[in-house]
């Protein structure tokens, strides 16, 4: 390996041991004190010369690209505020349709927004193929490390009290990762740079769990994670590197650790569904792109940050 490799790497391995180190510390602090730990390493850190994450190429047309963000975080909170604080588990059918709708508005949308309205790929989202061994070691290593501070020697309960939660989790991940990082998160980047579009897409990210009736103290901590999230993402910006590991995993345990939920197994239908959806569409897109020829889908995404060029 020569110097110019070793360069071009640094990023990488800083935010790698960024990102494990934030994780670890869950184990330690919670709520605003997690937040304010996050933020002021994170800060502290991207002040050293030639480890910010690359920038995201901005498009020509941003604006339309954050009215598109506004509109649909809008709609997606107003949606799970629907579920969770209207209709509540008093009435299931509602509460489900609602929360369905805003998991789909939130993958959809910006597949239709990105692919279709937009004429990009859903390399733009983070939906990739390139760089895989990379991104999988990532993915093993962030998620070894949530597993073993959560789920590591945790006594399951009965599987009727956990499978049910599994597939929320797994389904609710790719919504999150969809709209969070790869297309809320990219494109605070590409209009205003990495460090205001991850701690924009954090903020954000903490914010919308008002949506499920959370409190304040649970908002900061969910910031905080979020800023842990948006990094491990710019690492790599491919969303393998955050599902099926790494956000399933915290909400899983979470859920469990709560014990608020109970989920019958007919959810698990409901849960596939969705999935079936996002997947359906995702695959429509991607025929789409195949369809256009090369010069008529650039991808505004920045490689991942290990291969940028100097």
């Amino acid at each position: 390996m020569n110097i110019a490799e070793v360069r071009l790497s640094r990023p990488l391995v800083v935010w790698t041991a960024w990102v494990v180190a934030a994780l670890l510390l869950l184990s330690l602090v919670g709520g605003w004190w997690y937040a304010a730990a996050v933020v002021v390493s994170g800060a502290a850190v991207a002040m050293v010369p030639g480890v910010l994450p690359s920038r995201v190429a901005r498009p020509v047309d941003s604006t339309r690209d954050l009215l598109a963000v506004a509109v649909f975080y809008l709609g997606v909170i107003a949606l799970m505020r629907l579920a969770f604080v209207g209709f509540t588990t008093d009435r299931t059918a509602g509460l489900f349709l609602s929360f369905a709708g805003a998991l789909l508005l939130g993958v959809v949308g910006p597949v239709i927004f990105t692919v279709w309205i937009r004429h990009g790929s859903l390399r733009d989202l983070g939906i990739r193929r390139d760089h895989l061994r990379s991104t999988l070691a990532l993915a093993v290593l962030f998620g070894g490390v949530q597993f073993a501070l959560t789920l590591w020697g945790y006594a399951l309960p009965a599987p009727v009290d956990w499978v049910p939660l599994l597939a929320m989790a797994l389904v609710v991940g790719v919504f999150e990762s969809v709209f969070f990082r790869g297309f809320i998160q990219n494109r605070l980047e590409a209009h205003f740079g990495p460090i205001a579009g991850i701690g924009g897409a954090a903020v954000l990210y903490g914010a919308y769990h008002v949506g499920y009736g959370m409190g304040i103290k649970e908002i900061g901590f969910l910031t905080g994670l979020g800023v842990t999230y948006a990094v491990a993402f710019a690492v790599a910006r491919n969303l393998l590197v955050l599902w099926p590991l790494l956000t399933p995993l915290g909400s899983f345990y979470a859920q469990l650790d709560n014990g608020d939920i109970h989920l019958p197994w007919a959810s698990i239908a409901g849960f596939a569904d969705v999935l079936v959806i996002m997947v359906a569409v995702a695959w429509i897109a991607h025929r789409h792109e195949r369809r256009r020829s090369p010069a008529a889908a650039p991808s505004a995404t920045a490689a991942p940050t290990a291969s940028v060029r100097a």
